[in-house]
């Protein structure tokens, strides 16, 4: 800036011109002199004048008007403007003051004088020029500060989103991640904070309010408090003084509750965004972690039940193997010549202990499969425990005492009543006392304990044998789960009992547990059942009736000759007329010759399914009354409908014991059929 203020003298004379600069260049400042209005006002508009005088009278356009025109101008608004003029009347010099004249001087003027006063401006507006230059000195140096500040602070700034990203990105564990944001938030924006997260997977609210406070809250049972600021954070979608919202574009994640300053907001704003991304990613790496562990479990799962099942497979094989051997030895003996009647006879004894032990191998397959597949009816109705516990103990005594145990039975003075089927409850009981049996060595202890618990009757069997290992204890009732076998391989079985008992006492409305202390150290398993509400006596048997044996016209209907032939010679050995069929056309064309009393019918026929064949049976005359049994392998409960409903009037499941035939056909009724 220049030192020497601007001067502008305007005058349409060119002598009052010369006598004001000669007065007033002694102040040593810059003297601009125009000689009309018209470039008064250019000057005025090109630089800037600490004063002007102004010649009230000119041709062109008087002192007043250009006054006027200077004033309307906003950069000479308030220059000082002094009148010169010959004359003054009091309306000329209102309307002067009027306009911002600081002074009127007559010509001819004083030279002190009008130096004095144009020096009085001219100081004045230096002292303006000086305090203008410092106040910008001061807004350039309080800009500079800000700057400088700002820089800082944009550099604090990204430091600390540095930092933060750094952090958040450093785990993907999801309450890993909860802890550090909360790390950065306390105490850089506030004292105190609590975040909480949405917890998608477990249908929760994960709460943070410090690094060691982890809370989880179902969506239902979040606190009020934190309830309304949650929604009152989201609602607004943006970081406010109350907290910010963790956001990735319109989905919310949850919230960091915080009372932040003002200035702090974007910075928390920006802080929360890139959070939100970190627990995005570490969400979705959670449940990809879970769906591998599901994925890998199951996998295990199945591995682990092809194993046991191939286990299972093997030992299948060689129990179904064990009694072979014993047939086709005593088979030998029975074809060789000159053996008496002594060796016959054991070997029909082992022939008919094999076949029999066969038999139950099939009916526990088939029992399993029946009950796994839920295709099994109870037959309920009220009954004792005791009935229960002294029907299983008779079946398990042999077996118990060949071991040489002692068995102890503790039954209640109170009668415990249950609603369930007797034959399915004992198998449940026989089955625990079997194995209590076979996995205790000779001369081991056996206690059953019956007692009431609540509304529940608990039936224990404790045993002081082998136990169970601790990794096998949580399985031990799945299908094709195996201990070790080594001591009841003599003993045969498949090894599925515990299976068919946890699901039997299921079908009763109970609940079955194992106890082990671990190998070595016995076992105990309880059964529990519910209790009738209302005492009611047991369901006393009826006895069978029984019908005069006599000899009977049987036709035998198998596509199975040596099943077919082996039952026909049973049955004439019997003292029975037989004849027997091959397939269905074949029983339809004999039936109407033979005029049977008793048909033994096969259901899986080649062709005409024996179903069909019974149902055309029942269309000839005459046979309307016939006793047809189904003789088959097909027992499930479906099966015994569908024979029901074909016209059978019983339904046998092969192998058929003998005496359980023999006492069908005596128990037939008598008809007249063409004889």
């Amino acid at each position: 800036m220049s030192d020497k203020a601007n001067i502008l003298i305007v005058d349409d004379l060119p002598e009052k011109l010369l006598v004001f600069k000669t007065v007033l260049e002694d102040l040593g400042q810059n003297l601009i002199m125009v000689r009309s209005g018209s470039e008064a006002l250019r000057e005025v508009l090109e630089r800037e004048f600490a004063v002007i005088l102004l010649d009230v009278n000119m041709p062109d356009i008087d002192g007043i008007e250009t006054a006027s025109l200077i004033r309307g101008h906003r950069k000479s608004s308030h220059t000082p403007i002094i009148f010169i003029t010959a004359y003054a009347d009091e309306m000329q010099t209102a309307q002067g003051y009027s306009l911002g004249a600081v002074d009127y001087i007559l010509s001819p003027v004083m030279p002190d004088v009008l130096r004095s006063k144009v020096k009085v401006f001219v100081e004045l507006f230096q002292a303006q020029q000086r305090i203008r230059l410092m106040a910008e000195e001061r807004v350039a140096r309080a800009q500079a500060e800000a700057a400088r500040h700002a820089a800082e602070e944009n550099t604090l700034r990204a430091d600390f989103m540095a930092l933060a990203s750094r952090e958040l990105g450093a785990s993907l564990d999801l309450e890993e991640g909860m802890r550090r944001l909360l790390e950065l938030a306390v105490p850089h924006f506030a004292p105190a904070a609590t975040l909480l997260v949405d917890d998608e997977s477990q249908g929760q609210w994960l709460c943070l309010s410090s690094p060691g406070d982890l809370r989880n809250f179902p969506y239902e049972e979040l606190p009020r408090n934190l309830a309304a600021s949650l929604q009152n954070v989201l609602s607004e979608g943006r970081a406010l003084s109350s907290g910010a919202p963790l956001r990735i574009g319109e989905r919310r994640l949850g919230a960091l509750l915080i009372e932040a300053r003002e200035g702090d907001l974007p910075t928390l704003d920006e802080l929360t965004t890139r959070a939100a991304m970190a627990f995005d990613n570490a969400r979705l790496y959670g449940s990809l972690q879970r769906e591998i562990a599901r994925s890998r479990a199951a996998e295990e799962s199945l591995q682990e039940a092809a194993r046991r099942k191939d286990e299972f497979l093997a030992m299948l094989s060689h129990e179904l193997r064990n009694p072979l051997a014993p047939i086709r030895n005593a088979l030998s003996v029975m074809r060789m010549s000159g053996v008496d009647e002594s060796a016959l006879s054991w070997a029909r004894t082992v022939l008919d202990r094999q076949v029999e032990h066969l038999s139950r191998l099939v009916d526990d397959l088939l029992d399993v499969s029946r009950i796994a597949i839920g295709k099994i009816t109870l037959q309920r109705e009220p009954l004792e425990i005791g009935q229960i516990v002294t029907s299983a103990v008779e079946s398990s005594q042999p077996l118990i005492d060949s071991r040489e145990h002692i068995l102890e039975v503790l039954l209640p003075d109170e009668p415990l009543r249950i609603e369930g089927d007797l034959t399915r409850l004992s198998q449940v009981v026989l089955n625990l006392l079997n194995n209590a049996a076979k996995f205790t060595p000779k001369g081991g202890h056996l206690r059953l304990t019956v007692e009431r618990e609540g509304e529940m009757a608990a039936i224990r069997v404790h045993d002081t044998g082998i136990g169970i290992s601790a990794d096998l204890l949580p399985n031990v009732f799945d299908l094709f789960t195996q201990g070790d076998r080594s001591l009841d391989r003599t003993e045969g079985g498949l090894g599925i009992g515990l299976t068919m008992v946890h699901r039997l006492v299921k079908l009763h409305g109970g609940s079955v547990e194992v106890r082990s202390e671990g190998s070595g150290l016995g076992s105990e398993f309880v059964v529990r059942l519910p209790l009738l509400a209302v005492p009611a006596p047991a369901r006393q048997p009826q006895p069978a009736r029984s019908r005069p044996a006599g000899t009977r016209r049987v036709l035998v209907v198998d596509d199975n000759r040596d099943a077919t032939e082996t039952l026909e010679l049973l049955l004439q050995l019997w003292g029975h007329e037989v004849q027997s069929a091959l397939n269905g056309p074949e029983a339809l064309a004999l039936a109407v010759k033979f005029r049977p009393e008793i048909i033994l019918l096969d259901i899986g026929l080649p062709g005409m399914s024996g179903y069909e064949v019974a149902r055309q049976l029942r269309k000839l005359p005459g046979f309307r009354d016939v006793f047809i049994v189904a003789v088959t392998g097909y027992g499930q409960e479906s099966d015994r409908l569908h024979s029901q409903k074909a016209g059978f009037g019983h339904h046998l499941v092969k192998p058929v014991q003998p005496e359980v035939l023999q006492e069908l056909i005596a128990s037939a009724p008598l008809v007249r059929n063409g004889c």
